[in-house]
């Protein structure tokens, strides 16, 4: 995913969530690495045991802001653009489902990661850290179509009335 630096949007609605796919795309990163890790060829099964910890923490850490984020999006802003341009078919219905997809990678490296991992073999580590890759890979194209189809209609189609008010909808805290 390129640097982003400079915020691309105006509306303040859009400005706040693309505010926090920067900082979910910072936390994301930060777990990736070890995800990344997992990929070396020699690595020995107390190494594994010990960054799947870490791991496991980082994306529970994660899920937090990830879920309120979501919840944002699916609460106020898609039913909102959906009013202008449907829900059934086409972007939203698209963008919907990579959620569900993201919160099944999430919710099932947590489950194949939990209880004791002293009982795991290094392949299903590798196993379930596969998932948290995956979860990964689809949240950074996610971001990508939210801001470069999502974001631009909601700044192109929403009336005046109904940016101010989703403006304010938006305007919480993630963390």
């Amino acid at each position: 995913m390129p640097e982003h630096t400079n915020l691309k949007f105006t509306l303040p609605a859009m400005r706040i969530l693309e505010n926090e796919h920067r900082y979910l795309t910072f936390l994301m990163e930060e777990w990736h690495a070890i995800v990344l890790w997992f990929e070396r060829e020699q690595i020995t099964l107390e190494e594994a045991k010990t960054q799947l910890e870490k791991l496991r923490k980082a994306v529970q850490e994660f899920g937090v802001p990830l879920k309120r984020h979501t919840e944002k999006e699916e609460t106020y802003f898609f039913p909102l653009l959906g009013q202008y341009i449907g829900f059934d078919q086409g972007p939203l219905a698209g963008i919907q489902e990579e959620h569900r997809e993201i919160d099944g990678y999430i919710g099932h490296f947590l489950h194949h990661s939990e209880g004791d991992i002293n009982q795991m073999t290094l392949e299903g580590i590798r196993s379930a850290v596969h998932d948290a890759g995956e979860a990964f890979e689809v949240l950074t194209v996610h971001f990508v179509k939210e801001e470069t189809v999502i974001f631009p209609m909601g700044e192109n189609q929403l009336s005046p009335k109904d940016k101010e008010r989703l403006s304010e909808q938006l305007n919480t805290l993630i963390t």
